[in-house]
Formats: C-alpha cells, structure tokens, sequence
C-alpha cells in the first residue's frame, strides 16, 4: 500500500503544483482537478479493507501505474 500512497501523494502534489504554476490560464483548475482526483481517489481507497485486495492485485497494479505516469505526462505538457 505504500507505494499507492505515495502515487497518490506524487498526483496530488502535481496537481496544485499545477494549479499554482498556470494560475493565468484558461481553465486551470479543471486540468489540475484531473491530474488531483484520481490520487485523491487512490489515497482513499488504500485505507479501505475491501478495496486492498482489489489495489494487490496484479493487473490492477500495471492500470494503476500506466493511469498515474500519463496523468504526470499530462500535467506536464498542459
């Protein structure tokens, strides 16, 4: 669980770093809740019991991993 922590901790921080950094464009507070939510979402549910097993399992590793590296591509070429 400690490495979804931290993913979702990365997105999170990318997220208002993003917020901050493009406060004068159009739009930027959808792109930085796009980049934020889902860690948000992922943080939360590292503390549910259910969804523990469903975050071990091995394809939802790989999902989880592809979804986080293109939400930080994402936020950085915004």
């Amino acid at each position: 669980m400690g490495n979804y922590r931290m993913g979702a901790y990365a997105l999170i921080a990318v997220g208002l770093i993003n917020l901050r950094y493009q406060s004068g464009q159009a739009n930027v507070l959808t792109h930085s809740l796009i980049i934020a939510i889902p860690g948000l979402v992922i943080f939360l549910l590292t503390f549910v019991k259910s969804a523990r097993t469903f975050l071990l399992r091995k394809e939802t590793k790989a999902i989880s991993a592809a979804l986080g590296l293109l939400l930080i591509a994402y936020a950085a070429l915004n």
